[in-house]
């Protein structure tokens, strides 16, 4: 078997005549690599089996260090006796994988949100690498109100919002966030969008997760029934037997003319205009469609002209 401090330089990847500022250097950017927190479940247990390692090899090199240091101390002192050791004497060596972590999270707390949150998978009890693993709080939840124009075209919208952070201090503090939401043409109500960790913080927890939900604004003209738009006409009596011609601007800003010559609208008639309705959100080129329901509007009263001529109208329908 070779020599184990060699299998240590090799676990750290740096020669064997490092320097102890190298070694800690090495040392720093593989345990920020290899936290247990900065990867997926799937690949968590091969992170846990390297942080130990690395943990492992630091320490080792560490003692090794030190007894050097202290060898040649005693043999530098009149009489070989021991020189008491002072903390600032230390290569900085940590007491055990635990402390390792807690040093990292100290400098992996000010990275990305979104990379903070990566570790949000919640594990009950205690890592015997890391340390206690912290939980994350349940997300917060906002409304985000869309327009059907929005919604049917696709938009970007800018939010402000604010939230608890913890200062380097330990005070909590509001402060206030912008953020961008690309609402996608087709979205509906209810469709979430999370913003990882861009939630408060709490003392020994990970950032929460803020998550908008979409809400969809009242249109004075249009309904949404799924991805049909449903719009409600009211035409006069007269014109629903005679005639009639109307138009109207849809979700898209083109204006649209419907003409009713050869039919008769009737009560509960819906005219259907295939693929005006609101587009899929998960089917591109997919639309539904624009159903118009009709109601008539009857007169309150008849002149006796009127009257006469709507009796000789039915009579020569029988």
């Amino acid at each position: 078997m070779g020599n184990p401090a060699e299998v240590y330089f090799q676990v750290l990847n740096i020669a064997k005549d490092s320097s102890p500022q190298e070694i800690r250097t090495a040392y720093r950017a593989l345990v920020k690599k290899w936290h247990p927190d900065k990867h997926p479940p799937s690949s968590r247990p091969e992170a846990e089996a390297k942080f130990k390692a690395i943990s492992q090899a630091y320490e080792a090199l560490n003692d090794q260090q030190e007894n050097r240091s202290m060898a040649g101390a005693n043999n530098d002192r009149p009489g070989g006796g021991v020189e008491p050791r002072h903390r600032s004497q230390e290569l900085q060596k940590p007491r055990c994988a635990g402390n390792s972590a807690r040093e990292f999270k100290d400098e992996y707390r000010s990275t990305k949100a979104g990379a903070v949150a990566a570790a949000a998978v919640a594990r009950p009890a205690f890592s015997s690498f890391s340390g206690p693993v912290k939980t994350k709080p349940p997300p917060v939840e906002r409304k985000l109100e869309c327009t059907l124009e929005e919604l049917c075209r696709g938009s970007k919208k800018e939010i402000k919002f604010t939230r608890n952070v913890i200062t380097n201090k330990g005070l909590i503090v509001r402060k206030e966030e912008t953020q961008t939401v690309r609402v996608k043409p087709g979205w509906k109500k209810g469709t979430k969008i999370t913003f990882e960790g861009m939630g408060d913080e709490r003392p020994g927890c990970l950032p929460a997760d803020a998550i908008f939900v979409i809400s969809e604004k009242e249109h004075p003209v249009f309904k949404r029934k799924g991805n049909d738009l449903v719009m409600k006409v009211e035409v006069p009596l007269v014109n629903a037997l005679t005639g009639w011609f109307f138009s109207f601007r849809l979700l898209t800003g083109e204006k649209m003319s419907c003409s009713f010559q050869d039919e008769i609208i009737y009560p509960g008639y819906e005219k259907v205009i295939k693929g005006q309705g609101m587009p899929s959100a998960h089917d591109k080129g997919v639309r539904g469609d624009l159903r118009i329901k009709f109601h008539i509007v009857f007169p309150t009263q008849l002149s006796d002209e009127q009257l006469s001529g709507i009796k000789e109208l039915l009579k020569d329908t029988t």
